[in-house]
């Protein structure tokens, strides 16, 4: 058995409620931990009024100890399943909390379906367009939050170095951060000459427009969470013991229901920061079938239920 916070008990329990509601969690402990590509993995041991369940962090996903009745077998299935999680179940672009910049991963999210069917030079260039629009589109949203304050002139909006240096300078101050900045201005300067090239090139090859894919996504990631973190005023660890266990929680001011804030709250102790206001970011509408002049199959159509698979059928079920 290993230690766990009384929060994490009860993120375990109320999901245990949210997938399988006709089930009553009679005992639940954290048994396994295990890291696997910079994600940590917690194996808990639920035992219900019925029958048992492991239930699996990071992605949180559950498993009935009757058809994984090997704890091993149960954590090699979650790692790959969140390897080979199908494009269609990936997180949509409007849940992730990475506002004001939303245009800017859209931008990603496109090059990105736009490399999978890239097949000629001009195909290539594309990409290369997209990637270097998003990193326009980070260095716009981040002059929204980080406006210029140096007596010097204020560069040009498309002026991506200028803004790069800015932004890092704002994000990561002091001599402490002397390194990161280097680190983030030079993927940023990078990733910015790389695409700029590729927009133009006519020798270019696909695992070129993959580099500039994956060098944008790198590059902006990073970036992107530094200074989020700075927004929502997230220490590097928490002050009361000291963890680096920090995880972002959402609520909403009951007065103002349609406000949304955000704190940072430490998984160990659980000390939460001060609540910061979200600033509302519009998202463009989801497709249907309909806007896009697609027709709707014909015939019954059947959607598979929200709840976990409680049952593998056979044949002859």
């Amino acid at each position: 058995m290993l230690d766990s916070t009384q929060e994490e008990t009860d993120h375990v329990i109320r999901y245990m409620g949210d997938q399988a509601p006709d089930l009553k969690v009679e005992f639940c402990q954290k048994i396994y931990s295990e890291n696997v590509l910079s994600h940590r993995h917690d194996v808990w041991d639920v035992h219900t009024d019925k029958d048992r369940w492991w239930v699996i962090t990071n992605p949180t996903n559950l498993y009935s100890q009757e058809q994984f009745p090997n704890m091993d077998l149960a954590v090699t299935f979650h790692v790959g399943l969140c390897l080979r999680i199908p494009r269609s179940e990936k997180t949509k672009l409007s849940d992730l909390n990475m506002e004001p910049f939303g245009e800017c991963w859209r931008g990603i999210s496109e090059a990105s379906d736009a490399l999978r069917h890239a097949q000629e030079v001009a195909d290539y260039q594309s990409i290369g367009v997209r990637c270097r629009e998003a990193m326009l589109a980070f260095a716009d949203a981040a002059q929204t939050v980080m406006p210029w304050t140096s007596v010097q002139e204020k560069p040009k909006r498309a002026d991506m170095k200028a803004w790069a240096d800015h932004i890092c300078a704002v994000a990561l101050p002091g001599a402490s951060n002397e390194n990161r900045r280097h680190l983030f201005k030079t993927l940023l300067d990078s990733a910015w000459k790389f695409t700029n090239w590729l927009t133009h090139a006519k020798t270019s090859k696909w695992h070129d427009a993959e580099a500039a894919l994956s060098i944008t996504e790198h590059a902006v990631g990073l970036c992107t969470t530094t200074v989020i973190m700075r927004l929502r005023n997230v220490p590097d660890e928490c002050p009361a013991c000291g963890s680096h266990r920090l995880t972002p929680e959402r609520g909403i001011d009951t007065d103002a229901p349609e406000d949304v804030f955000e704190w940072p709250e430490c998984m160990k102790c659980g000390w939460e920061g001060e609540p910061v206001l979200i600033e509302k970011v519009p998202h463009a509408p989801t497709p249907t079938p309909e806007s896009e002049g697609k027709k709707l199959p014909e015939g019954e159509c059947y959607i598979p239920p929200k709840k976990p698979l409680r049952t593998l059928l056979k044949p002859g079920d």
